[in-house]
């Protein structure tokens, strides 16, 4: 209806890409400085068309970053809304590629995501579900892979990270953000997740529905050296309402350690931000 569309509009409005770093925990000189733009929870559809991509694609490009990475539910709840995506996805052209998990509205339809996968592959998109692929720049690489989702799918680390070297980096997608327990677990330097949305609509610095068994309702968190970045997201789903929970597409560059490591908050019972 008309007032979705405008209230979502004035939610596009504040949409930030938040600059963030990552000290990467071993020496690796060619990756010092690669830029990846982590979007999440599009859930183009009701609210989202694609006048709505192609300014948000616009400014991802302008960003500049070296990977695109999308971390689920691109698409509300048909399979239809994936067209939306056909002619925003030619204003990125990342030099080292864009690649994609599936969320849970991807998998609205049931487990098989053969069209979904089919269409993104098509159009440039590289899908990372329970796989990965060596990503090379100047004389070093890290693991990018990615797994199923949590509640929809069927997730598989294992297969993810085969292929991985000893002491690679690296970096995992996943949709839901309770998979970094098992990440962790493995020594996977960063994960990336949304779901969450950052709670969408939050009082007081409270969100009073949260989609997180640990508490990974946004932003950084820490385990065992092994790092988490919950993001806010694009869209919205049921309400095209955000309070005091902007979206966001956050650009992470990595970095090359440079003699001492600063200090990092931990995570020790309840989960905290970083």
């Amino acid at each position: 209806m008309p007032i979705g569309r405008w209230l979502h509009r004035r939610i596009r409005r504040h949409l930030v890409l938040p600059e963030l770093e990552l000290p990467l925990r071993r020496a690796a000189p060619g990756l010092d400085g690669l830029r990846i733009a982590f979007v999440s929870d599009v859930h183009a559809g009701s609210f989202m068309d694609q006048g709505d991509l192609h300014e948000i694609f616009a400014r991802i490009a302008a960003a500049e970053p070296d990977l695109v990475l999308f971390g689920g539910d691109l698409i509300n709840t048909r399979e239809r809304e994936l067209l939306l995506f056909k002619e925003p996805l030619q204003r990125l052209r990342p030099r080292l590629g864009m690649f994609a998990v599936p969320g849970n509205h991807d998998l609205f339809w049931g487990p098989d995501a053969d069209l979904w996968t089919s269409f993104l592959e098509s159009h440039g998109v590289t899908v990372l579900n329970n796989r990965g692929v060596r990503i090379g720049r100047g004389d070093d690489a890290f693991w990018l892979c990615g797994v199923d989702d949590l509640t929809e799918g069927h997730p598989d680390l294992r297969a993810a990270l085969t292929g991985r070297r000893a002491g690679e980096p690296a970096i995992l997608l996943s949709h839901h953000p309770d998979f970094f327990f098992e990440a962790a677990a493995v020594d996977v330097d960063l994960t990336l997740s949304g779901h969450t949305h950052g709670g969408q609509i939050r009082f007081r610095g409270k969100a009073p529905i949260t989609h997180s068994k640990f508490g990974y309702e946004q932003g950084w968190f820490r385990e065992a050296g092994c790092s988490l970045y919950v993001g806010r997201g694009v869209g919205v789903t049921l309400l095209p309402i955000r309070i005091d929970a902007p979206p966001e597409v956050p650009i992470v560059t990595l970095r090359c350690p440079q003699g001492p490591q600063p200090a990092v908050a931990v995570r020790t019972s309840a989960a905290q931000p970083v």
